[in-house]
């Protein structure tokens, strides 16, 4: 049997527990918050004052903080791109209503409240040339982005592991430095997308630790693989009007590591987190190509720290096209 196949024989061994990974990991859509459930009700008299509010504090928002916030909303909007991602992954077969393909249009689904939610926030904090945010998203979705994992089942659980867990530190950093400056609506609102993102995050390390335990050898070589050409944020592909494909990232980067929302360290401590997780220095019965990845990936995160130590941070902070001067 060959590789492709043996994939879809795992994805069709995890696919026999969908509903029960359904009614854990995701949640009624009659029950779960909205967008209009955090943002100010535009039928209440209230209204106007509360988006002085908004206002007043989004004014008063660290340069940096307010830049980070905007790209990660910018990110969270291309999720028609994501969805057609996992839709094409082996064993999804997506003109099926079942299984599988719940599971991405379920994920899908309540990813998709997190642009919702903050993109209509940033057009009422009156801080935000919101053309250009827009053009930046269009550019999003319409250049696409290869995250290297083509079809493979094991390295795309493998990526939106790590992404999840990535999001969510961002996301609940932007909380506590929000809630910080007394800004209760954004740190509840981040807090929030950050508790979704870490539940969305156990979903995919649950079905990362189950095809390591039905095919070890080749799940501990897809880490190996995706590790070694690390994982590529959707952040990586952002660009402004006029700009190329990947141009920004460099300075969102920087932002966010001066902001401390989302740095080197964190990137360490998510792999040490997943080797924990999967348990990869116990696992039994590889092959020799497989201990060999192994062997890399232990060795990993302390070769990671010794380049992070080298790493300097701008102190000049970029002037993106999305903040209205």
């Amino acid at each position: 049997m060959n590789l492709n196949n043996v994939r879809r024989e795992v994805m069709k061994t995890l696919e026999k527990s969908m509903d029960e990974l359904m009614e854990k990991y995701l949640k009624p859509i009659e029950t779960i918050w909205q967008p209009s459930d955090i943002l100010p009700d535009s039928s209440s008299p209230d209204f106007i004052e509360e988006i002085r509010d908004i206002q007043g504090h989004s004014a008063e928002m660290d340069y940096d903080l307010f830049a980070v916030l905007i790209g990660d909303t910018i990110t969270e909007e291309a999720l028609p791109t994501y969805e057609s991602w996992l839709m094409d992954v082996e064993g999804v077969n997506q003109d099926e209503q079942k299984g599988w393909t719940r599971w991405v249009r379920g994920w899908t689904a309540e990813e998709n409240r997190h642009g919702d939610l903050l993109s209509k926030y940033l057009y009422l904090s009156g801080r935000v040339n919101m053309r250009e945010m827009e053009l930046s998203t269009h550019h999003l979705l319409n250049d696409g982005f290869d995250i290297q994992t083509a079809k493979d089942p094991y390295r795309s659980f493998i990526y939106t592991s790590f992404q999840e867990l990535a999001t969510n530190i961002s996301h609940r950093r932007v909380a506590s430095l929000a809630k910080k400056a007394g800004n209760a609506l954004l740190a509840k609102m981040c807090g929030m997308i950050a508790s979704d993102e870490s539940r969305h995050a156990s979903a995919y390390k649950n079905f990362v630790k189950s095809i390591f335990e039905i095919d070890p050898s080749e799940a501990m070589i897809a880490f190996e693989d995706m590790m070694r050409k690390k994982i590529v944020m959707p952040a990586h592909f952002l660009r402004e009007s006029g700009g190329k494909i990947g141009e920004l990232f460099k300075h969102f980067s920087d932002a966010a590591q001066r902001t401390m929302v989302y740095t080197t360290q964190d990137y360490i401590d998510i792999l040490n987190s997943l080797l924990k997780e999967w348990d990869i220095d116990s696992i039994k019965d590889l092959n020799a190509k497989a201990e060999e990845a192994r062997d890399f990936l232990m060795a990993l995160p302390d070769r990671l720290q010794r380049l992070s130590e080298r790493v300097q941070i701008p102190e000049k902070q970029y002037q993106f096209k999305w903040i209205a001067s």
